[in-house]
């Protein structure tokens, strides 16, 4: 008999741990005391599904206190869906404090988008300011205009999930501030009514498909940069006088290659001439001693020849007669 009761007190104890470790007591005492309905077979399947009972539970009473009204397998399948289910349950009680439509399948979508759903909330409620980098842009009289502008958005709680995120915005502003800049007829423009470029983009509309809500632009701060329209003149200059370089270059070698063909064909004819003069003895000779030549002929041709290298001196020696001014 003894032995019987020590079984059944060793199988009881084992009982009772193998109970609250299914069925967490003090979590269960929790939820019936905040009116959240739940029975221990719904703990039994949280632990073989491995789901954490405290990751549900905690959460449902905090919406449960909040007023809001939550199945217990809708936020278990949040949290098997690798969701924050207590970040959820946060964001959707401090949209009903302040008054933003948000609804438990819209909270679960922004959530496993990857997007902080708490802080989307809390950017409903309170707007951020945001920052572009330095921007620069060429007015039309050539002169560089630098500036920064600082953007208050606001979430857009209905377009979080789709919509474009702060980078989207930055690079929409700086391509409006580069429009504006590069429009205006010159740099002074713009010094003197910086809000021009806040107008200018206001009006187009930038927060279209974004998940951002442009409350307001401001322009934090404008400078002058370089002269890019003087930069680009010497730039051009400078290329057309290397341009002019290389063609003078090019045409001073075809004259030096054509004055140097000109020399070599000068040379060729001088070389061919005096192989000719070389060739007239031997045809003389030839002429007398076959007839066709007589001794009178000879002495005649040398005569000629004598008189014409005097004509030659002659010439070298007496200058032309300088022309005649009225």
């Amino acid at each position: 008999m003894s032995d019987m009761i020590i079984i059944g007190a060793i199988i009881g104890v084992f009982g009772f741990f193998v109970f609250t470790y299914f069925v967490p007591v003090g979590l269960w005492i929790s939820a019936l005391a905040s009116d959240v309905k739940v029975n221990p077979l719904e703990f039994i399947g949280m632990r073989f599904r491995r789901v954490s009972p405290h990751d549900i539970i905690n959460p449902a009473i905090m919406v449960k206190k909040g007023g809001i009204e939550i199945p217990l397998q809708a936020l278990e399948s949040h949290l098997l869906a690798g969701g924050n289910v207590m970040r959820v349950a946060q964001a959707l009680i401090a949209a009903q404090k302040a008054g933003i439509n948000l609804t438990f399948k819209q909270a679960t979508a922004i959530d496993l988008a990857g997007r902080d759903v708490l802080d989307a909330v809390k950017l409903c409620v309170k707007p951020k300011v945001i920052q572009t980098p330095l921007v620069a842009a060429m007015a039309k009289n050539g002169i560089q205009v630098k500036a920064i502008a600082k953007v208050t958005v606001k979430a857009d709680i209905n377009k979080l999930v789709g919509g474009a995120t702060e980078e989207t915005i930055l690079a929409r502003v700086g391509e409006g501030i580069v429009t504006t800049i590069g429009s205006a007829a010159g740099h002074e423009e713009i010094l003197e009514n910086p809000d021009r470029i806040s107008k200018t983009i206001q009006d187009k509309g930038l927060d279209a498909n974004t998940a951002f809500e442009i409350l307001s632009i401001d322009i934090a701060d404008v400078d002058v940069g370089e002269n890019i329209g003087a930069k680009l003149q010497i730039d051009q200059s400078e290329a057309d006088m290397k341009i002019a370089q290389a063609k003078a270059a090019e045409r001073r070698a075809m004259a030096e290659a054509k004055e140097q063909e000109m020399k070599a064909l000068e040379q060729e004819m001088k070389a061919r001439l005096v192989e000719s003069e070389a060739q007239v003895p031997q045809a003389i000779a030839d002429a007398l001693r076959d007839g066709n030549m007589g001794i009178l002929d000879y002495y005649t041709l040398k005569n000629i020849n004598s008189d014409t290298e005097m004509r030659k001196s002659f010439s070298h020696l007496v200058e032309p007669p300088k022309p005649v001014r009225n």
